[in-house]
Parts: structure tokens; C-alpha cells; sequence
């Protein structure tokens, strides 16, 4: 199966700064790809090597089938993106808006682009630079999803918008879910994660991991362990984050949680008065997974 998003080994340096190693992911079509890592891990400078906007140091990669520094004019027309800090004509209406961009693409849906409009409550005829910022967003949004593209990328598209106009936006993204391959990068993890269906981790410019939404949510779980005696133990595995010991009890994540862990716990704790073992959201595992490298740096 042809990829939407394809890179191997894709790194990006500035003189002695790395920003990017060695990232190689594959985003099938079709799939809602969810890129999460903390401010500065090489999100949107992946987002830009990808729209052909920064060139890579090394590595390769294909966007619908176009290699990387092909990724340029009629390409686009295949291709929806949006960026948190998007440039605007401010003085355009609304409306003059939409007219300018409508001429771009010859698959614009002029029906999908009033549907949008009245749902999202957009005036038209006022200026662009007299709108909010969550109105804005939603202009920007409807110039992109109007001409349906079978890829919509996405950099931090809900960063700075109020509760209610980002249930708004991922509704939209939601309802055109099925008839376009989605890739975007979020802080909003408790937002996005019913929209994902694939998920990849960066840290410090290097992608730690990237797998289906339900096998992520398969491998994580919060461990706590009761010994009903005082005891102290050390020989913890590789794969528990944040192991936290008291005299009788023993907390941590494991990442690597299978159907026979729960077994497995019970043979290395037989003195066990109680072993609890809960499923983690998007957000918990983020937020694992982050403090374990900040330990891990310190």
C-alpha cells in the first residue's frame, strides 16, 4: 500500500544544531496521524520539511507520492495545510477571501464551502484582521477543506482557540475524516485523541515511537503494587517509567503491558496484597514519557 506520507532517515541540522535525526514514519491513507512531543522536539520543522518550505540535511521522503522537493505548485492542490502563525490577507473580507483562494483549486466544492460557513457561524463580510483568532482559524480551515484534499496537514491548529470554537474545528475535521488522510501536530492531547488513529512520539528531534492509536493504548499501564510487609526493591526492567517506591507499595508505567504481564507480576511479587493495573489516556502517556526523559537528562 502506497503511503501518504512517507520519510526515511530524514534529519535536519543548522551548523552544529540538530534539530532533526533520523526520522523515519510511514502515514497510511486514510489514517488521522497525531505528531506529539514537547515545545522544541522538531514538530514543525518535520511539518516543514514535509511541505517542501525547509529542505532536509539528509534523508528522503514522499508526500502522496511526490518526492520531497517536488512538493511545490499543482501539488498543492492535492494538499491542505495550515500552520499556527498562517499569514493572512488581513484586508480581505471574508467572502473576498474565499474568492481568491476558490480560483486555485478546480476540485472546489462550492456547496461544502456554505455548509461550512453557516456551521461555523463565519461572517462574511468582515475583514479578516477584524476577526478573533478562532475565527480566523475557521476561515482558514474552510479555504482548506473546501476543495476536499486527500492529505490536510495540520501544525498546532487548536494552539490559542477558546473551548468552544475548537469543538467547532474538530467537528469539521471529524466529519471529513473518511475521505482524507489527516496529519497533525498537537498539545491538545486530551482533544485529539479521539480524533487519532496513529501517533508518533518526538523527542529531542528523534521519533521514539509511531504506531496505532490502539496499540499504544494497548502497550501503556499505571502499575501499583501492595506489599502488606516493609521491603525495599531495586531490580526494576527497562521498560517501567517512573518507578516510585514507599515501604509497602510500588508504582510505575510499564510500556511494553501484554496479557501475560499481569501473570508475570504475580510470580515477581508473590508477597502481593494487591496489584492494580489501570489503561493510561494520550495525555498520561505524554506526560510518562516526558518526565522519564526529563529525569533522564538530569
Amino acid at each position: 500500500m502506497a503511503m501518504a506520507i512517507q520519510t526515511q532517515s530524514l534529519s535536519k541540522r543548522y551548523r552544529s544544531h540538530t534539530v532533526l535525526t533520523n526520522v523515519t514514519l510511514n502515514v497510511p491513507p486514510g489514517a488521522v496521524y497525531a505528531l506529539v512531543g514537547e515545545n522544541g522536539a522538531g514538530k514543525t520543522t518535520l511539518i516543514k520539511l514535509l511541505m517542501n518550505i525547509l529542505q532536509p540535511t539528509s534523508g528522503a521522503g514522499s508526500v502522496l507520492g511526490v518526492p520531497l522537493n517536488h512538493v511545490a505548485g499543482a501539488a498543492f492542490e492535492q494538499i491542505g495545510y495550515v500552520s499556527e502563525n498562517q499569514e493572512l490577507p488581513e484586508s480581505m473580507t471574508v467572502k473576498a477571501f474565499l474568492a481568491y483562494v476558490r480560483g486555485f483549486y478546480p476540485n472546489w466544492d462550492r456547496a461544502l464551502e456554505e455548509r461550512l460557513i453557516r456551521e461555523l457561524a463565519l461572517p462574511r463580510d468582515r475583514k479578516l484582521k477584524h476577526l478573533s483568532r478562532g475565527m480566523k482559524m475557521k476561515a482558514v480551515l474552510i479555504s482548506v477543506l473546501a476543495y476536499h484534499p486527500p492529505l490536510i496537514v495540520l501544525d498546532e491548529p487548536f494552539s490559542g482557540l477558546d473551548p468552544l470554537v475548537r469543538d467547532e474545528v474538530i467537528r469539521g475535521l471529524i466529519a471529513l475524516r473518511h475521505e482524507t488522510t489527516l496529519f497533525l501536530s498537537s498539545h491538545d492531547l486530551a482533544e485529539i485523541e479521539p480524533l487519532a488513529t496513529h501517533v508518533g512520539y518526538l523527542e529531542n528531534g528523534k521519533l521514539l515511537f509511531s504506531e496505532e492509536m490502539s496499540a499504544l493504548a494497548s502497550r501503556f499501564r499505571e502499575i501499583e503494587i501492595e506489599i502488606a510487609e516493609a521491603w525495599k526493591f531495586s531490580n526494576f526492567l527497562p521498560t517501567w517509567l517512573q518507578p516510585v517506591t514507599t515501604p509497602s507499595t510500588l508504582r510505575f508505567v510499564d510500556t511494553q503491558f501484554t496479557e501475560a504481564t499481569e501473570r508475570d507480576l504475580a510470580e515477581r511479587f508473590p508477597n502481593a496484597t494487591r496489584i492494580a493495573i489501570s489503561p493510561m489516556s494520550l495525555k498520561t502517556i505524554f506526560l510518562a514519557l516526558a518526565r522519564s526523559a526529563e529525569t533522564t537528562a538530569a
